[in-house]
């Protein structure tokens, strides 16, 4: 994609937006370059970083980043199926220093928004006009009694892809045929809410192949889940009798953990795993408690047409860790939320109007190799809340022919190699 310069965007920007009005540039008039902020290299940050510098490359934009690579979530589940390594959900950072990006590998200790300045761990300060803070989820250790950073050494949770994902992944291939696999799926909110059905589907299929005698058990904190419908269809079809999924109502949910031992508890029984996925409860990244820009319910209110915090001005929310409305915390739903927070920043320096935003999710599953199922969405900005456009989405049919279940599963593919290369390259 070509980048913009100031001029062409604001040529552009002019033809798209029938509200676009011209007003005052905030900051830049004198022609010293704003200064842009990302913290955080995922789904949603590296994609702010990157359309910021395309929307108006005379922003000066850094984006700091813990590691030196990221490892993609969506599609994480194939390792756990033997389909994937990690090394293929892995990426570096030099496609966005190539659109001009200053990627600073160091770790945020702190925030302060009111002489907008960061802190890091290695010692140095950044200045900043706007922030973008990206900081994922994080945990609640002690929901579940007993499960905390050290229990999830011996219980994975794996959702957090890389070296979680591979613990789990030498676990399975340690056990006995015969032995039962525990997936312990958490309460909403949570990332990628369709993720412990696909886990199970993954695992499933990696014993259907190694270790039949085996069996799935999936102990879930509600009463129903994403593609529900789709998912205990394909779960029939491709491993019959091997997944079995415990609703909240019939004790589902799990309420502690031995994790020496390999017991998972419920509130009227304890489970033996050969091998416990414990999924815990979870909030915003840390560093968003941090900076205070979370509210009562661990997650952080924004605007949600231009996703600046509704606590800290200048300072914006994105991804996971936003209050987004309707909008599911998938990757796809973040790469949007990049773009029109992008958008939103990229029109304030100019002085312009922000056009009415637009947001979009599709979310794949793949319930075995040649099996995929989606669910997609258009959202709105309605009333000050993103909400989903009345017939611009769906769900995969059921009872499909298994044509249209293999070609889903292209689809899944070919999603995950154009959004990487969107956001990475």
């Amino acid at each position: 994609m070509n980048k913009f310069n100031r001029r062409q965007f604001i040529k552009a920007l002019g033809a798209a937006s029938a509200i676009g009005g011209l007003g005052f540039p905030l900051i830049g008039k004198a022609g010293t370059a704003a200064k842009v902020v990302v913290i955080g290299g995922g789904y949603a940050g590296a994609t702010c970083a990157k359309y910021l510098r395309i929307y108006d490359s005379d922003l000066d934009v850094t984006l700091i980043e813990k590691s030196e690579h990221y490892v993609s979530c969506p599609l994480s589940n194939e390792v756990l199926g033997g389909e994937r390594d990690i090394k293929s959900l892995t990426f570096g950072y030099d496609g966005l220093t190539g659109h001009g990006v200053n990627v600073v590998h160091d770790e945020v200790t702190k925030i302060d928004p009111t002489k907008k300045t960061i802190t890091t761990k290695g010692g140095k300060t950044h200045q900043y006009d706007m922030l973008v803070v990206s900081p994922g989820i994080s945990f609640k250790w002690g929901a579940i009694e007993g499960y905390d950073e050290a229990a999830s050494e011996l219980m994975p949770h794996a959702w957090k892809a890389g070296k979680q994902t591979e613990i789990l992944r030498k676990q399975l291939e340690a056990m006995e045929n015969g032995g039962t696999v525990i997936i312990s799926a958490p309460p909403n909110p949570f990332r990628c809410p369709p993720g412990p059905y696909e886990r199970a589907a993954q695992i499933a299929f990696y014993l259907s192949h190694h270790k039949p005698k085996s069996k799935v058990v999936i102990l879930d904190s509600k009463d129903k889940f994403s593609k529900q419908g789709l998912f205990m269809e394909g779960w029939e079809a491709l491993y019959p009798g091997m997944i079995d999924w415990v609703m909240a109502a019939n004790d589902g949910k799990v309420i502690g953990v031995d994790a020496k031992k390999g017991i998972v508890m419920t509130e009227f029984a304890e489970h033996k795993a050969a091998v416990a996925n414990i999924i815990p409860p979870q909030k915003a990244g840390i560093l968003a408690e941090i900076a205070g820009l979370t509210n009562d319910s661990g997650w952080c209110p924004v605007d949600q047409g231009t996703f600046e915090s509704t606590i800290h001005k200048d300072v914006y929310v994105i991804g996971d860790a936003s209050i987004a409305g309707k909008m599911p915390k998938s990757g796809y739903a973040a790469n949007s939320q990049g773009k029109v927070c992008a958008m939103a920043i990229a029109t304030k320096v100019a002085g312009e109007t922000m056009p009415e935003p637009s947001y979009v999710n599709t979310c794949y599953s793949l319930i075995g190799p040649h099996y995929g199922i989606s669910v997609a969405m258009v959202y709105e900005l309605k009333d000050g809340e993103v909400v989903g456009v009345k017939d611009a989405g769906g769900l995969s049919p059921m009872k499909a022919p298994e044509s249209t279940r293999r070609a889903e599963s292209i689809y899944a593919h070919s999603w995950y190699r154009n959004i990487t290369h969107d956001i990475f390259s």
